[in-house]
């Protein structure tokens, strides 16, 4: 586990160049997950008023899939130490959600 978070820390110091239309990032109320054997496919998208707009796509590898997971939820972890456990969406209320 000490080789996995020495990994993050390493690419947390890599400079990446982020284009202006990227900069303000998008938001996602929804995603998608689908998987063949050599590739995830995680779709995020916004939906508001019975529609649905594809935001973003993103395409890797199993191995950096899992890498995700386990960063997300690193942070999900951290995130709750500060500010306190994260509710669950209510299914009763009108939210987009997940779809795997």
């Amino acid at each position: 586990m000490a080789d996995k978070k020495k990994g993050s820390e390493k690419e947390q110091g890599l400079p990446v160049n982020i284009p202006e239309e990227i900069k303000g990032g998008v938001y996602t109320n929804f995603a998608s997950f689908n998987h063949t054997p050599n590739e995830f496919v995680f779709d995020f998208v916004f939906v508001h008023q019975q529609e649905g707009e594809l935001v973003s796509r993103i395409i890797t590898s199993p191995a950096h899939a899992k890498a995700i997971v386990f960063a997300l939820q690193e942070n999900v972890e951290k995130y709750e130490e500060k500010f306190g456990e994260i509710e669950e969406a209510d299914s009763d209320i009108d939210t987009p959600g997940l779809m795997h």
